[in-house]
C-alpha cells in the first residue's frame, strides 16, 4: 500500500544516527517487500531486532487434503468451538480449513489473549466476522470488530486480546476468519494509478483506511521494556510450513518510531461501495483485495439489477481457472436458499463444477430490489485441499442440494 504514514520520532534524513534523550543510539530497521524494490518502512528500535536469547520447535499440524471425489462442498464453520471452550486465542486456536500452496484459510473463536506472533511467510487478512479485539503491533495499535480487515504485512510482530462484554461495546465472543497469503496481500491493481493512488471508479479510498495508533511502547501497555518475551513465528523449509518460538531478551514493544508505505491497516466492509449495473454484474466488481494467485471479494447489501427483465441472481457458471469459496458472514444469500447454507457457513464450488442458484432461486429471485447479504469470498487458481476442521464440518450433503437429495 504505497501510502506515505510517520509515527513517533524518526531522524529527518534516513539511515543517519538517530538518538534518544539519553543519547543512546535507535536501531534502524527497514521492512521492506521484494528485496528493497518495493513497499518499505523504516522502524527505530531501543533494542537490537537481531537479538535472540532462546529458539525452539513450535509443532503445527497444516496437512490437507486433495477434494476428490471433486464434490460441491458446505462447510459448517460454527461447528468447530463448543459454546463454552475457554482459553483459545486467534494465534494458536485458528483451525486450518482449506489450503493450497498459496493461501490458508482457517477459522478460530477465541476469549483469551494470543502470544506475540508474526508469519514469516506472508500477508495476513483476517476479517472479525463477530465480536472485537485490541491488536498491538510494533507499529501502533488498532481496535478492531465487525466487518472489519485487519491486513498484517509479514513479519509484523503483533498479538490479539479478545475484547469482552463492556469493553470498548462489545459483547459478542471474538470469531476471525483468517486468510493468511504466501505473498503479499494488496488492492487490486486496476484500481490502482500507476503511482499506487486509489482510483475513482475503485470501491473504497485512502480515507476508508485505518492506520495503527502509536508508536505503542511496553510501558505504555504496563509491561517491562526489558521482560524476555516469546514470539512464535511462522516459517517455510523444505518440508513445508513449520513454527519456531524465539526468545528475546526484551519486550517487542519498542520501537519509537517509524515511516514508510508498509504497515498494517484496517478496512471495514460497511465502507465497501457496491458497484452495480442494470444486469448481473460478474464477481470481479466485488474484488477487494488480491495475492499471489488468489483473490478476495466481498459482497455486501445492495442495490441490485434494474433492467425491466433482469434476473438479479447469478447466472449458472463453471470455474474453469479457480476454486471458489464462500463465508457467509451476516445476512440472506438468495442463490443459497433451500441449501441448508446459513450464518458461519462456507460453500466450495471447486474448478470443474457447474454451479449457480439452488432450485427455484432464479424465479424468486425476479422483481427483488435489495440483497441483504454480507460474505466474503476467496477465489484461488489452484485447486484447494481441506484441512483437517474442513474435513470435520462438512455436511456431506450440499453436493446434491441440487437435485433434493443423493440418488
Amino acid at each position: 500500500m504505497a501510502f506515505y504514514r510517520a509515527q513517533g520520532s524518526v531522524p529527518p534524513k534516513r539511515h543517519t544516527q538517530h538518538r534518544g534523550d539519553d543519547g543512546g543510539l535507535y536501531y534502524e530497521e527497514l521492512m521492506g517487500e521484494e528485496g528493497f524494490s518495493s513497499d518499505s518502512s523504516l522502524l527505530y528500535h531501543r533494542f537490537i531486532p537481531s537479538a535472540i536469547s532462546d529458539a525452539r520447535e513450535w509443532p503445527l499440524d497444516l496437512s490437507t487434503t486433495p477434494n476428490h471425489p471433486l464434490l460441491p462442498r458446505h462447510l459448517k464453520l460454527h461447528d468447530l468451538f463448543a459454546a463454552d471452550s475457554v482459553g483459545v486465542d486467534v494465534v494458536t486456536g485458528r483451525r486450518l480449513v482449506l489450503g493450497n500452496g498459496d493461501v490458508r484459510i482457517s477459522y478460530v473463536v477465541a476469549d483469551a489473549p494470543s502470544p506475540w506472533y508474526r508469519n514469516g511467510i506472508g500477508d495476513e487478512c483476517i476479517y472479525v466476522e463477530r465480536g472485537g479485539a485490541r491488536v498491538e503491533t510494533v507499529f501502533g495499535m488498532f481496535v478492531v470488530g465487525e466487518g472489519d480487515y485487519l491486513v498484517i504485512p509479514r513479519a509484523t510482530t503483533h498479538r490479539w486480546i479478545p475484547l469482552v462484554a463492556g469493553d470498548e461495546g462489545f459483547a459478542e465472543p471474538l470469531r476471525a476468519y483468517a486468510i493468511e497469503a504466501n505473498s503479499h496481500i494488496a488492492p487490486p491493481k486496476r484500481y490502482l494509478s500507476k503511482f499506487g493512488q486509489l482510483l475513482e471508479h475503485a470501491p473504497y479510498c485512502e480515507r476508508d483506511l485505518r492506520g495503527p495508533e502509536g508508536p505503542l511502547l511496553a510501558e505504555d501497555i504496563g509491561a517491562d521494556p526489558e521482560a524476555a518475551t516469546e514470539v512464535y513465528i511462522k516459517h517455510r523449509t523444505s518440508t513445508g510450513i513449520v513454527g519456531t518460538v524465539y526468545t528475546y531478551p526484551y519486550h517487542p514493544l519498542e520501537v519509537v518510531g517509524w515511516d514508510g508505505c508498509l504497515y498494517p491497516y484496517a478496512f471495514n466492509v460497511a465502507d465497501f461501495e457496491p458497484i452495480t449495473g442494470r444486469v448481473h454484474q460478474p464477481p470481479p466488481v466485488h474484488q477487494v483485495f488480491e495475492g499471489y494467485n488468489f483473490v478476495i471479494c466481498n459482497f455486501v447489501p445492495r442495490k441490485v439489477d434494474y433492467h425491466p427483465l433482469s434476473i438479479p441472481v447469478p447466472y449458472y457458471h463453471s470455474n474453469v481457472d479457480s476454486d471458489e469459496v464462500m463465508f457467509y458472514a451476516d445476512g440472506d444469500y438468495e442463490a443459497r436458499k433451500g441449501s441448508g447454507i446459513g450464518k458461519g457457513s462456507i460453500s466450495l464450488h471447486p474448478g470443474g463444477h457447474a454451479h449457480g442458484p439452488q432450485p427455484g432461486a432464479t424465479e424468486a429471485s425476479i422483481g427483488v430490489e435489495r440483497f441483504d447479504e454480507l460474505a466474503v469470498m476467496v477465489d484461488t487458481f489452484r485447486p484447494l485441499e481441506l484441512g483437517d476442521a474442513g474435513a470435520l464440518v462438512d455436511d456431506g450433503k450440499y453436493a446434491w442440494s441440487w437435485v433434493g437429495g443423493r440418488g
